[in-house]
């Protein structure tokens, strides 16, 4: 089978050749430049520059023979664009390896950090010497919103100013054309999954915008004006999905939502509030994104979210990540027993918070071996870990981790 076809017939809950393997295919399931730069070292591959898609979490762009040599079946659309030397610039990550940065989203020094900048200026996120990522800093609606001003705020927070590819490369008139181009091109030039980053978070850009406290505060003390938040805020995501499925509709496979709506011990929100201010929002997106383009949906969705699992099912979804194992609720095999008929587990792989990090090479395959066993049957199951690999994870491991998931694959 061919990697797309792979992938797609997991997420049609069928046992494929083997099961699909996810490795950067999208910004949590990537690997920190830190530790990437170690990786190709371990691997012997000829010296390239470590490419940085991400300056918020400085995640690296797994290069192809990377994705090659640990049989990966999916990438992300955004690998289609920033191909020339001229888009990025010099940096050095903080371990002081050297590394490039997007042109237009390259961090500026100042006395005792670096910062990141939106176009208009503003510093948005901040990375104080011996930080290695970069943090919000700037919440437009902390003292006073003002929601005929939403576009404008979006663009001072730092999940939306500091973009990665393509980015500014598709700004203007004719951006949507140039986003056409790019997509078609890479659909032409690989037989991987492609991945479209589309975003469309509800809960987690009112609390980029208002801040966490506050946000979840205006949802349970004037739900009137967080009904109108979210109606407004849903109105933007719906005209920017005709435009971007217009544009790569017939170039993507997979279509990504975002939401981060749980925590370590559960949701951040009880189901009945779930139910209230999100459940038809999200419905509503997710239902239009299959009516534009033959497109499956994917939320990125951390934390203990097993209760509103059935929830999401019914509002359209058709796959999860990072599946956060070591979260309460999150036992593998209830979760496959209980929903993986219905919904595909994008991840659950290996556990980063512990077992990736601090296990030996040993330990972490035989913890892959036994989540691939639980997860695979039926299909419903792409292999990747939880969420990005961090920056002190030695390479040994990676390669542990992502040679007995090959190993396990094969139905």
């Amino acid at each position: 089978m061919t990697p797309r076809e792979r992938v797609l017939a997991a997420l049609n809950h069928q046992q494929a050749d083997r099961i699909p393997i996810d490795f950067g295919g999208h910004r949590s399931s990537g690997i920190a430049a830190i530790a990437y730069a170690k990786l190709r070292k371990s691997l012997g591959l000829a010296p390239r520059p470590t490419r940085v898609y991400d300056p918020i979490q400085q995640l690296a762009i797994v290069d192809q023979d990377v994705l090659d040599l640990l049989h990966v079946d999916a990438i992300e659309m955004g690998r289609g664009f920033a191909l020339e030397d001229e888009h990025w610039v010099d940096w050095t990550l903080p371990d002081g390896t050297p590394c490039q940065m997007p042109r237009w989203a390259a961090p500026e020094r100042i006395p005792g950090e670096w910062v990141l900048k939106n176009d208009e200026g503003r510093v948005v996120g901040r990375m104080p010497d011996g930080a290695i990522y970069f943090e919000q800093c700037y919440w437009p609606f902390l003292e006073q919103d003002d929601l005929d001003r939403l576009p404008e705020a979006l663009e001072e927070t730092i999940w939306v100013a500091v973009k990665s590819p393509p980015g500014p490369l598709v700004a203007g008139p004719d951006g949507m054309q140039r986003l056409a181009e790019g997509a078609r091109r890479l659909r032409a030039q690989t037989d991987r999954a492609i991945i479209g980053l589309f975003g469309g978070n509800l809960l987690e850009i009112g609390q980029f915008l208002y801040r966490i406290d506050n946000f979840l505060m205006l949802l349970a003390g004037n739900p009137r004006r967080a009904h109108e938040f979210l109606d407004r805020l849903v109105d933007l995501h719906l005209a920017n999905l005709e435009r971007f499925l217009g544009a790569v509709g017939n170039s993507i496979d997979i279509i990504l939502f975002g939401d981060d709506l749980g925590m370590q011990q559960g949701p951040q929100m009880s189901t009945a509030m779930y139910e209230e201010f999100f459940k038809p929002r999200h419905a509503r997106m997710w239902h239009r994104a299959k009516e534009l383009a033959n497109v499956k949906v994917m939320l990125h969705c951390c934390g203990g979210v097993r209760p509103l699992l059935p929830h999401l099912i019914e509002a359209g979804l058709d796959a999860i990540n990072p599946v956060q194992i070591s979260c309460k609720g999150m036992d593998p095999r209830e979760l496959k027993q209980e929903f993986g008929h219905d919904i595909t587990f994008w991840g659950g792989g290996c556990d980063t918070h512990r077992v990736l990090s601090e296990g030996t090479p040993d330990e972490i395959r035989a913890h892959v071996r036994h989540q691939v066993e639980i997860l695979k049957p039926g299909g419903g199951f792409v292999f990747q870990q939880v969420h990005n690999i961090l920056a002190n994870v030695p390479p040994q491991n990676v390669l542990a981790m992502f040679e007995a998931a090959y190993e396990a694959a094969p139905y």
